[in-house]
This record gives structure tokens, C-alpha cells and sequence, in this order.
């Protein structure tokens, strides 16, 4: 089975992730930042990826440690849950649009950690969470998850759609590219033979 479990406990945050790549996009969250919650709830509902994220932080000073290190517990997560990579499809993308805004996400779980992000914001939060900390979430995701992550927002003007089709997005790409190929359910997606 792909599931996997991290513990991450800092000075600063404690953080404990599970998650079972074969779910059905049941999720349990809770991050002391609604907003966030609330985004990881599409990220698991979308990629039907089932997660379990109890966490802790200083939100006392601000949200930042607390955004960035759920990132990289649950890229750390979702790496050791595809173990070798065996059989999946390895690529994916995704078109989503809500309401007025257009987000393009493209994924390659290479072993080889990138972001490309082109999506900007008119307003300084959502809630009581930072718009510029969505770029650190996706920056650790992509970076402890060891994919190359392109995102871009094509169009919109509300910053809550903009950013909840980028973590639609990311939900979508991410469930086609874990997705095992069945005509190639025992091979590594790559020539060199590892990824």
C-alpha cells in the first residue's frame, strides 16, 4: 500500500502527517490556519489522496512557520508514500477554472525539485492567512516531494479563486501523475531507471 506517515517537531511547529495515495480524498485537518485548512481539503478531496495533518505552531508570531513546514511534512509524505516510483504515470496537468479565474499546473515527479510560480495577488491576506505565504507552501511541497511544479495563474480577480484553482490544480496534476499505468504497472518511468 502508498500510505505514509511524518512527524516533523521543531522549536517553532509540531507537525504530524498521514497519507494513503490509493484513499478516496477523505481528509482530517487541522493547522490552526482556516484559510489553509481549507485549501488542504481540496488538495486531498481532488486528488482523492487521504490525509491526516495534525499541527501546531507558533501562530502566535505568524503564520509563516506553520505554512511552510506542512508543506514540506506532506511533499516529505506523499515522496515516501511512492517509494520508488514504480509504475506510475509520473506526469500530470491540469486546467482549472473557478468562476472568472484560470490556473494552469503542470507536475513531474522527477526526483529533480522546482517551482515555477506566476501567480500574483491584489490583496496582502485571505483570512487571517499571508498571500505571500501560498509561494513557501508550494516551494516546500514541491521541494520535499521531489517534483518539478509549474504553476501559473492564466487570468482571474479574486485572489480566493486564484489560489483554490492553483491547489485544485495541484490536486488534479498530482492524481494523474500517481496514478499506476497499467500497461507499465512494474517499470520506473525514466531511462535512467530511477527517479
Amino acid at each position: 500500500m502508498r500510505i505514509a506517515t511524518v512527524e516533523r517537531n521543531t522549536k517553532e511547529t509540531q507537525i504530524k502527517v498521514s497519507v494513503n495515495l490509493d484513499g478516496t480524498g477523505k481528509s482530517d485537518i487541522s493547522t490552526g490556519i482556516g484559510f489553509l485548512d481549507h485549501m488542504i481539503d481540496h488538495l486531498s478531496r481532488h486528488s482523492l489522496i487521504d490525509m491526516t495533518i495534525q499541527a501546531k505552531g507558533d501562530l502566535h508570531i505568524d503564520g509563516h512557520h506553520t505554512t511552510e513546514d506542512i508543506g514540506i511534512a506532506i511533499g516529505k509524505a506523499v515522496k515516501q508514500a511512492l517509494g520508488e516510483k514504480r509504475g506510475i504515470t509520473r506526469y500530470g496537468a491540469a486546467l482549472i477554472p473557478l468562476d472568472e479565474a484560470l490556473s494552469r499546473v503542470v507536475i513531474d515527479i522527477s526526483g529533480r525539485p522546482y517551482l515555477v510560480w506566476k501567480v500574483n495577488f491584489s490583496r496582502p491576506k485571505l483570512g487571517e492567512m499571508d498571500t505571500e505565504l501560498f509561494r513557501e507552501w508550494f516551494q516546500a511541497f514541491a521541494f520535499n516531494s521531489g517534483t518539478t511544479l509549474h504553476i501559473e495563474n492564466l487570468y482571474g480577480e479574486n485572489n480566493h479563486h486564484i489560489v483554490e484553482s492553483c491547489y485544485k490544480g495541484l490536486a488534479r496534476s498530482l492524481r494523474e501523475a500517481i496514478a499506476i499505468d497499467p500497461r507499465k504497472s512494474d517499470d520506473i518511468p525514466s531511462t535512467k531507471g530511477v527517479l
